[in-house]
């Protein structure tokens, strides 16, 4: 019979001195001569021969480029209802027609200032069309003006004024030079003036006042403009 040990005997795996301690691993200590099983962390053994792991799917290549006759049929269905909408402004709503202004306020107007004899056009047709019509006041002088389109699609524009010619004729001709008499029935000596880029001019230079025909217009309706004041 072995005598009985003390209490305080250190244990029997207690490291030598110097060592760090051991700490016991989970799971059960394998027998004496096997070996411990150890779980693996690294990369997946490649698969045994003759196996192969199945490639992943394929994605459909979407469809990027569009057919020419693809594209001309979405065009075509953009054009159609714009080619509609057009006609209909055009045909119904005269979309392409200027719009007309009725010249009598501002006529009233200049002659109730009394700055000078006022004028208008008399027996002009329908297809003059009066698209602006204004009578302004500047330091003591009156102008009036009144815009038209003529029956050929051109510009026209009638200027009374008693602002000093000096001082009217280069603001309205863009320094306009006389070309002679123009040679209009009624008794008046009008007479032809070079204008702003391709324009003309018929003035008409009186103690009190100053009229001015002038427009893109061709000759002959600046003509029918000019005689038909009154």
């Amino acid at each position: 019979m072995e005598p009985a040990q003390p209490a305080d005997r250190a244990p029997t795996d207690t490291p030598p001195d110097g060592q760090p301690p051991v700490r016991p691993t989970a799971g059960a200590t394998p027998p004496a001569g096997e070996p411990a099983l150890v779980e693996s962390t690294g990369p997946t053994p490649p698969a045994a021969a003759g196996e192969y792991s199945a490639p992943p799917p394929r994605k459909e290549k979407a469809r990027s480029e569009r057919s020419p006759k693809d594209m001309a049929l979405s065009l075509l269905v953009l054009l159609v209802p714009i080619a509609l909408l057009l006609a209909f402004y055009r045909g119904f709503l005269g979309g392409d027609e200027p719009v007309k202004v009725d010249p009598a306020p501002a006529v009233e107007q200049a002659r109730a200032a009394n700055a000078f004899p006022v004028a208008e056009p008399q027996g002009l047709g329908s297809d003059w069309r009066t698209v602006s019509a204004r009578y302004q006041t500047e330091s003591g002088s009156g102008t009036l003006r009144i815009g038209y389109v003529t029956p050929e699609g051109r510009g026209a524009q009638l200027v009374e004024s008693n602002v000093p010619a000096e001082r009217l004729l280069p603001a309205e001709l863009s320094g306009g030079q006389p070309q002679g008499p123009a040679d209009l029935p009624g008794g008046t000596s009008w007479q032809r003036y070079t204008a702003r880029g391709n324009e003309q001019a018929f003035v008409l230079l009186e103690p009190n006042r100053t009229v001015i025909v002038v427009g893109d217009a061709g000759e002959a309706e600046l003509r029918e403009l000019a005689t038909a004041l009154r």
